[in-house]
C-alpha cells in the first residue's frame, strides 16, 4: 500500500495586516498572492508536477469585508482542480461584532465553536466550495470540544493536532508524538507529521519550518516504514517575506524541490485530497523521523541565511548582515559536502 501525502495549504487573510490598517485589497495582495509566490504561483507549480493539494480556506474575513475576498480566494483553487476545505480564525468574528477578538478557537466553549464552524462552512459554500469534509483550526487551536462540534456537523476529518504545538495552542487530548490517523470522538484526526529534534521535542513538517533535506528524509522514513499518510503544512503567504513584499527564495526553492521530489515518487507516494482518501489504517503506530544533528544544523544555518538575506534586508547594519550571510554560506557549503 502506498504512503499517501497530504500537501495542505492554510489559505487566509492575516490579522497582522488588518491590525496595521491595511484594506482588504492590500491584505489579499500580501496574504493570498504576495510577491508573486502566493496561491496562483503555487497552483501553477502543482499543475506542472501533476500534484494534488488541499487548501484550507478561512472564509471568516467575509464577516468584516463581505464575501468578495473569499470568492477571489476560492475560485482559482477550484478552477485549478484542487481541493478546498475549511479553516477558521475566530479573530474576524469578534472584530465584525465590535468585540474584543478571540484568537484561539479553543478559547470558545462547545456551543460557540459549533456556531463558528457552522457559520464558516456556510460562507465557504456560498462562494461555490463543496460541503467541507475536513477542518483545521487556525493556529492548530483545537480541543475536545472542537471534535465534538465537528462530529455534530458531520465533518469527517480534522487536521489540527500538531505535536510540536502541544499542549497549547494545539490542545487535543492526544499524544504529541501521534502522527498516524486516529478515530477520536467520531472524527478521524489526521495529525500534522512531526520529526524529532536533538535533545528531545518535535518539529512539524511545515515548509518554512524544516529544510528540504528534513522533508525528504521524513518522506523516505514514512515510505520505508509503511506509514499510511504524511501531512505537510504550508500557508498562502509562506513563500514570501513576512511583510508580503518580497519572495523568500530559500522557502520558494524548498517548495519547488518538494514538488519535484513528490513528482518523481508519485507511484509510491501519491499526493491526495481529503475527499479522495481511502479507508485509512487508523492508529497505525507510525513514529516520527529520528533526530539528526547534521540535518538540524543545516536547517538552522539555512534559516539564519534566509532571515539575513530576505527578512532583514535593509533593516540591519550592512557589514553585520553581510558577514552573517557570508558565514552562513560557508557553513552551508561545508554541510553539503
Amino acid at each position: 500500500m502506498p504512503t499517501r501525502v497530504l500537501l495542505t495549504v492554510d489559505t487566509e487573510l492575516t490579522s497582522r495586516h488588518y491590525r496595521r490598517g491595511a484594506s482588504w485589497h492590500e491584505n489579499f495582495e500580501r496574504s493570498y498572492d504576495p510577491a508573486g509566490v502566493g496561491i496562483p504561483y503555487q497552483l501553477r507549480v502543482l499543475a506542472e508536477h501533476k500534484l494534488k493539494a488541499c487548501f484550507f480556506v478561512d472564509p471568516m474575513p467575509a464577516l468584516l469585508y463581505g464575501i468578495e475576498p473569499v470568492r477571489r480566494m476560492v475560485e482559482p483553487i477550484l478552477e485549478a482542480g484542487q481541493e478546498v476545505q475549511l479553516h477558521l480564525h475566530p479573530f474576524w468574528h469578534g472584530k465584525a461584532g465590535g468585540r474584543s477578538p478571540v484568537y484561539e478557537l479553543n478559547d470558545c466553549g462547545l456551543a460557540e465553536q459549533r456556531e463558528l464552524i457552522e457559520m464558516a462552512r456556510r460562507l465557504l459554500m456560498e462562494v461555490g466550495a463543496p460541503a467541507p469534509v475536513a477542518f483545521r483550526a487556525g493556529g492548530y487551536a483545537a480541543n475536545a470540544d472542537t471534535l465534538a462540534a465537528l462530529a455534530a456537523l458531520e465533518i469527517r476529518y480534522d487536521s489540527s493536532h500538531n505535536g510540536s504545538h502541544h499542549p497549547w495552542p494545539s490542545a487535543l487530548p492526544l499524544d504529541p508524538e501521534l502522527i498516524a490517523p486516529v478515530l477520536v470522538q467520531g472524527v478521524v484526526e489526521v495529525p500534522v507529521t512531526q520529526i524529532r529534534k536533538r535533545g528531545g521535542g518535535l518539529r512539524h513538517l511545515q515548509i518554512c519550518a524544516v529544510s528540504a533535506r528534513e522533508m525528504e528524509a521524513a518522506l523516505r522514513h514514512a515510505e520505508t516504514r509503511d506509514h499510511s499518510l504524511v501531512t505537510i503544512v504550508s500557508h498562502s503567504f509562506e513563500l514570501a517575506t513576512r511583510d508580503g513584499l518580497r519572495p523568500n527564495k530559500v522557502i520558494r526553492r524548498r517548495f519547488e524541490r518538494l514538488c519535484g521530489f513528490l513528482a518523481d515518487r508519485h507511484a509510491v507516494m501519491p499526493t491526495t485530497s481529503f475527499a479522495s482518501l481511502p479507508e485509512l489504517k487508523l492508529d497505525g503506530g507510525a513514529e516520527p523521523l529520528p533526530a539528526s544533528g547534521l540535518r538540524e544544523a543545516g536547517r538552522v544555518v539555512e534559516q539564519i541565511w534566509a532571515d539575513g538575506r530576505y527578512e532583514h534586508a535593509g533593516k540591519t547594519e550592512p557589514a553585520l548582515a553581510s558577514s552573517s550571510v557570508i558565514g552562513a554560506e560557508l557553513l552551508l557549503q561545508y554541510i553539503a559536502q
